[in-house]
């Protein structure tokens, strides 16, 4: 199985961001994708003890930097067989390839990819002993709200910085670097939200709240209230308050994308599609009156998602098109 194929079985809409960009990005962009669902794979599994888990997710940035063939192997035969998905079980047995696009990349690109695995395992630690103190699932909430806001940049922002850097350093950008990487972290930090909202049921059933146990108190709920999908009323304060910070979040990426130059369609495409699809899927999570009901899934139709790509032309030409369309989606957000 080939790394595109890989791209296209664990991440559908983020296969075709990456299938629009220029040649120059897609590889680097495609290997840390699957280096970071590589590590979110190793947290994930339950059949090996959290304290291995832990093991693992702390030396996988350094295992793809060092590289290391006999603990490489190690990794594997302790991974292996450990999914049921599988796409994510190949991409377990595919760790040496993946690793082999690495080492061709340009080695301008390599610190970038390198940071964005280290900040993504720092998250994925960060679940695994908050939630999982004793290897064993337990609901707890985050505390306050600055360990959600870490959480998603860590899980999001991060990502989005090193977005940022691939373009940055293969583009021509009017803007003084670290803000243009700042714009990029707050667009990534709205891509993690929006991300959290959606699998809230999920998370629950698997020990984790992020949403603090001070916005829980002011709504008169406990983390174990949430298990309750006839409390899906009471925590609508509580969905509004990070839709809107979402909101907020996502809104820079009106001039994220008016500094890229319109010369670079592919790059301007990649970023304009999951801007937008974001827009609609905060669109949905708001009216979605039982979010905590885990039978349901708050997921964009694809008649949205072509739709969005068949304009994508027009788009290109206007940043004035771009930024109104986005503004008229968040305009239906309170």
């Amino acid at each position: 199985m080939d790394i595109e194929t890989l791209l296209k079985g664990t991440s559908r809409s983020l296969y075709l961001s990456v299938q629009v960009l220029p040649k120059k990005m897609r590889s680097s962009f495609g290997i840390a994708y699957l280096l970071c669902r590589y590590a979110d794979t190793i947290a994930d599994t339950d059949l090996m003890p959290a304290d291995r888990r832990i093991y693992w997710i702390n030396r996988f940035p350094a295992l793809v930097q060092e590289q290391n063939p006999s603990e490489e192997k190690q990794l594997v035969s302790e991974i292996s067989g450990k999914t049921e998905n599988p796409y994510e079980a190949e991409l377990v047995r595919q760790l040496f390839p993946c690793l082999d696009v690495f080492n061709r990349l340009p080695e301008a690109q390599k610190p970038f990819i390198l940071e964005v695995v280290q900040a993504v395992c720092e998250g994925m630690k960060l679940d695994l002993s908050f939630f999982q103190p004793n290897g064993t699932p337990m609901l707890k909430a985050f505390e306050t709200e600055d360990q959600l806001k870490h959480y998603c940049r860590l899980m999001g922002g991060k990502p989005g910085r090193f977005w940022s850097q691939l373009i940055y350093h293969t583009s021509t950008i009017k803007e003084e670097e670290e803000t243009f990487y700042r714009l990029g972290e707050k667009v990534g930090d709205s891509l993690q939200i929006v991300n959290i909202l959606r699998d809230l049921p999920k998370d629950l059933q698997n020990g984790r709240c992020y949403f603090p146990t001070t916005d829980l108190s002011d709504a008169g709920l406990s983390v174990n209230d949430l298990l309750k999908d006839e409390n899906s009323a009471r925590f609508e304060p509580i969905k509004q308050k990070w839709i809107l910070w979402g909101k907020e979040n996502i809104l820079n990426g009106k001039t994220y994308y008016t500094l890229l130059p319109k010369t670079e369609p592919r790059i301007k495409s990649s970023v304009a599609w999951p801007v937008l699809w974001t827009a609609d899927t905060f669109i949905k999570l708001s009216r979605e009156a039982n979010l905590l009901d885990a039978t349901k899934r708050v997921k964009i139709p694809r008649s949205t998602i072509y739709k969005t790509m068949l304009a994508t032309p027009l788009l290109i030409i206007s940043n004035r098109l771009f930024t109104n369309w986005l503004d008229k989606k968040l305009s239906q957000l309170s």
